[in-house]
């Protein structure tokens, strides 16, 4: 039986089952639309108590998403276009945030950042991780420096794994397979397989869980061959594997501690450039350690978190491979405290130590020489902070913060935000007004400052002044509808710069320019809950002036959920992105020529079906309309996939 047949069939017999399932389960819980929020201020706190443009990505929202990246996930998110989620697996990803770039973006797992001080914007590489250990995501749009430090211009993504069971012990697995195919190639092909396995529980005081995940696919060329061209590219595979462990102790209601280990990797192929073939290998591994204590006081608690970090990236091609050893630590101490119901304060330290070794060859089977040291590519962070929250009773809200930036090679640099709102509550519905005002500081990497080829030790620090204003409905715990505007001014941006003859080099290209935008969501429930509405709208002004690659001025996202019975759930949504710029290196004029992308639309089918108590069925279709577009031009993108999986616990 062929892999076009067995995918047929399994489909046949997904279908069958559901259909003549006679299960008998409740109905699958909607969650109301209020909720806690934390990320803005390391509290749990209201909705209607936090001024930020927060959007929450709930449990329940990431189990309608199995077999997808966390790219794919963040992509519905108003104001973020991940660039590069819907090429082959294994092509970098780009986070775009507000019209930002990924040096903007300050990733959290599990309470600590995250990061690559190797990488170019020194940015974590979201493709280590799986959706699939995820528990919920909260995305604190604006900048947010404060709290979370250097980095934190445009946005947050706080991520929280999954957490252990209060059973003695649980299990939990999940596969999932499908087509990884090009618009032209419809064959629908088993190219793609996701896996991944967890055994937790509770024993007593103590608490344990352990959790493995593989991704395999096959089937998509990165690279897109030229139009004219009759010549078929060879297909790049991506394999990835995750382990994550964890066993914590309870002494008692005031104090708890936990220790954690991950081991992400992954390896893939990929090609030349932009429509150009090619053999190369690429692998990325990151082992992680690290711990959480928490001591409870009357009207407090003081937390300490930690991590330690190795990365290794390789990449090899027949005429040049490198190699990247970077280290980092990182932790966060701080005391929380509560002064009667109204005021909550934090005061507290955060520090990152990071170092960099980059080694090259002219070819895979040559000698490595070390062209960047961890002597010299090292930084020192330690930052103390203060943030105090004020949530009176008759709806006045104020968050406001500083932090004093205290870095190894730019000194000293306060950065400073008040977030100021007023919710005014009629029955079980309010109305939210919110206004902002913030500063951020972004340093350079290593790799700008130390590259032997394109770094600058002359480089500056990039400054970012926020300010952000709105309006937010929400109705009967059922509906919400929010309006943002925001502006961005950025000083000393950091671009690659063409200095001609072949030589580049990053520089401080502007004193300042403004990005702006107006952000629109609405989310509803209707038909006793079982009719779910949800979309979002993002208007991205940015300069001109600038080089803004692949960034869209328009995008937005709508998503239709119905729970067509006691144990089926479905979805339709549809994403758009307008035109958008980009360049590409001609090879053959030996020039760097612009183009324009055109915009492209995006619509996808999702259904879940609850076959018996403890497993559920699913199955999606994406791209169902088989779009042509690009990313990023001469790469390839997913045309019409389809996907079955299932998910069982214990």
């Amino acid at each position: 039986m062929n892999k076009k047949t067995m995918l047929g069939t399994a489909l046949c017999i997904w279908a069958a089952q559901l259909i003549t399932s006679q299960e008998t389960t409740s109905q699958q819980p909607i969650n109301e639309l209020e909720e806690v929020v934390v990320s803005d201020s390391k509290f749990d706190l209201k909705r209607e108590q936090s001024g930020k443009v927060i959007t929450k990505i709930t449990a329940q929202e990431l189990e309608k998403s199995q077999g997808q990246s966390v790219a794919t996930v963040l992509n519905r998110v108003a104001g973020i276009y991940m660039n590069g989620s819907n090429n082959a697996a294994g092509e970098v990803i780009n986070t775009y945030v507000r019209g930002g770039r990924n040096r903007q973006v300050v990733i959290r797992i599990n309470g600590v950042t995250v990061n690559d001080p190797s990488k170019i914007n020194g940015e974590f590489d979201l493709r280590l991780l799986s959706v699939n250990q995820i528990e919920s995501i909260e995305v604190l749009k604006g900048s947010s420096s404060t709290l979370y430090g250097s980095g934190a211009a445009t946005a947050v993504i706080n991520i929280t794994l999954k957490k252990e069971s209060k059973d003695k012990i649980a299990a939990n697995f999940e596969s999932s397979i499908g087509s990884n195919q090009s618009q032209e190639d419809q064959d629908y092909d088993i190219q793609e397989f996701v896996n991944s396995a967890s055994v937790n529980g509770t024993l007593g005081k103590f608490s344990y869980l352990a959790s493995f995940g593989n991704q395999y696919a096959d089937g998509l060329s990165a690279a897109e061959s030229p139009d004219d061209s009759s010549e078929t590219f060879e297909k790049d595979f991506f394999n990835k594997y995750n382990v994550y462990t964890k066993a914590g102790y309870k002494v008692n209601d005031r104090f708890k501690f936990h220790f954690f280990g991950a081991m992400d990797f992954f390896d893939s192929s990929y090609d030349d450039g932009a429509r150009v073939d090619g053999n190369n290998n690429a692998s990325n591994e990151q082992l992680r350690a690290g711990s959480y204590w928490e001591y409870k006081y009357t009207k407090g608690s003081f937390i300490f978190t930690d991590s330690y970090a190795l990365l290794d990236r390789d990449f090899e091609t027949d005429t040049y491979a490198s190699r990247s050893e970077s280290r980092l630590y990182t932790f966060d101490a701080y005391n929380k405290y509560r002064f009667k119901d109204s005021f909550y304060t934090i005061l507290g330290v955060n520090g990152a130590y990071s170092d960099y070794n980059g080694y090259s060859a002219f070819g895979r089977d040559l000698p490595l020489n070390r062209d960047i040291d961890d002597n010299q590519a090292d930084f020192d962070i330690v930052d103390p902070y203060f943030n105090i929250v004020y949530a009176s009773k008759i709806g006045l809200n104020i968050n406001a913060g500083a932090r004093l930036n205290t870095h190894s090679e730019y000194g000293t640099h306060l950065v400073y935000s008040m977030n100021p709102s007023y919710t005014f509550e009629f029955g079980d519905n309010y109305i939210k007004g919110l206004a902002s005002y913030s500063t951020a500081y972004i340093t350079p990497s290593l790799f700008q400052l130390y590259s032997p080829l394109y770094g600058n030790l002359d480089l500056e620090p990039e400054e970012n002044t926020t300010i952000e204003g709105g309006l937010e409905l929400f109705l009967n715990k059922k509906t919400r509808i929010s309006t943002v505007y925001f502006r961005r001014d950025e000083k000393n941006f950091v671009d690659f710069v063409d200095l001609g003859s072949f030589v580049y080099q990053y520089q401080n290209v502007a004193e300042d320019f403004t990005t702006s935008g107006i952000e629109v969501e609405m989310n509803t429930q209707l038909l006793d809950d079982k009719l779910q509405l949800s979309g979002n709208f993002t208007y991205t002004k940015i300069d001109e002036e600038l080089s803004q690659i692949r960034i869209p001025e328009i995008m937005f996202n709508v998503t239709t959920g119905y729970q067509l019975n006691k144990t089926t759930f479905a979805s339709l949504s549809y994403r758009y992105n307008d035109d958008r710029e980009d360049s590409f290196y001609n090879a053959t004029t030996f020039e760097v020529e612009d183009v324009t992308l055109e915009g492209f639309g995006l619509l996808d089918f999702y259904i879940n079906h609850k076959l018996l108590s403890n497993m559920n069925v699913f199955a999606s279709v994406s791209n169902i309309t088989n779009e042509d577009f690009q990313e990023s031009f001469g790469y390839s993108t997913r045309g019409r996939n389809a996907k079955i999986g299932f998910s069982l616990s214990f």
